[in-house]
């Protein structure tokens, strides 16, 4: 079973989005911030990453840069309140290959993620 990792500072959101993981298959794995996501991403070494960019400590874009720079490499989905068109680039530029607004749509949370399955 494919591995997603969870990473968003809200317990609330991280609930609902594994809710939605799960019933479409993923094992999941939770992180409460950016420091916690890449400590997880060490010990858990998941195929997908959900994260979210506005989180304490590191944010998304500092975890997805020191990814990169570890040489590792996720499927990774993005979710966020707002995002920048430069913001927006830059995620694209560190490997990102979806995008999701918040507040998340549940159908289309699961529809990105059945697609991120079958691609891990």
């Amino acid at each position: 079973m494919p591995k997603l990792l969870i990473a968003d500072d809200s317990m609330f959101q991280r609930f609902v989005h594994a809710k939605v993981a799960r019933e479409v298959g993923f094992e999941v794995v939770e992180a409460k911030d950016g420091q916690d996501c890449l400590a997880k991403v060490q010990a858990e070494s998941p195929q997908a990453l959900l994260l979210d960019l506005n989180m304490p400590g590191l944010n998304g874009v500092e975890v997805l840069q020191a990814l990169k720079d570890q040489g590792i490499a996720l499927l990774a989905m993005v979710v966020t309140a707002d995002i920048q068109d430069t913001t927006r680039k830059r995620c694209l530029d560190l490997g990102v290959a979806e995008f999701l607004n918040k507040p998340v749509d549940e159908s289309a949370l699961r529809a990105k993620l059945a697609e991120f399955i079958a691609r891990v």
